[in-house]
């Protein structure tokens, strides 16, 4: 039995990682979204400054069977935070432990790399199963209006919780259109 194993990804990763992103928003949200998603990913891994965006993937033998993306948010204080956007999981995959390895092999580089704060806007169950707690938008504020407060989720790197960040945040680039949010 081959086991996944877990990277940061590489630059020749960049249309493996787009075409899983595609082939699994599209099988689980419809083409529009596969598409919008995969459109998504190309422009983080190409535009955006290599120090803004960190990127993992989960290999089994020599294929990409998850691929995860985190990318810098910016507070008007100095700090430390990324967040979590988009993770995909190839179909067969799913339901294995994949996507909470890989969540959870992202997480630890970036504890290792300095970073204090992980956020994503997502499924609060889901990710719980790997450390994320809801978020007041009072407390660490949102880029953007969420159109699912529920979804703003967060998790310290650190062994201290998390702290208010008051004033404005802002995301990459890539992110920063209201459809995403």
């Amino acid at each position: 039995m081959k086991m996944t194993k877990y990277r940061s990804h590489q630059p020749g990763d960049a249309s493996e990682m787009e075409a899983l992103f595609v082939s699994v928003f599209t099988q689980s949200e419809g083409e529009a979204e596969g598409t919008m998603v995969g459109k998504l990913v190309k422009e983080m891994l190409a535009e955006t400054e290599p120090c803004d965006v960190q990127g993992f993937v989960a290999v089994d033998g020599e294929r990409i069977v998850g691929a995860i993306l985190f990318t810098r948010l910016t507070f008007e204080q100095d700090v430390e935070a990324f967040l979590l956007s988009p993770v995909a999981i190839a179909s067969e995959q799913q339901g294995r432990g994949v996507g909470q390895g890989l969540i959870n092999f992202g997480l630890q580089e970036l504890k290792q790399r300095g970073v204090r704060i992980v956020t994503t806007y997502g499924d609060p169950a889901y990710y719980g199963k790997v450390g994320f707690q809801p978020l007041s938008q009072d407390d660490i504020p949102p880029p953007y209006e969420l159109s699912q407060p529920v979804g703003w989720i967060g998790q310290s790197l650190t062994d201290h919780p998390i702290e208010p960040i008051p004033g404005r945040c802002s995301c990459v680039k890539a992110l920063s259109d209201p459809v995403y949010w």
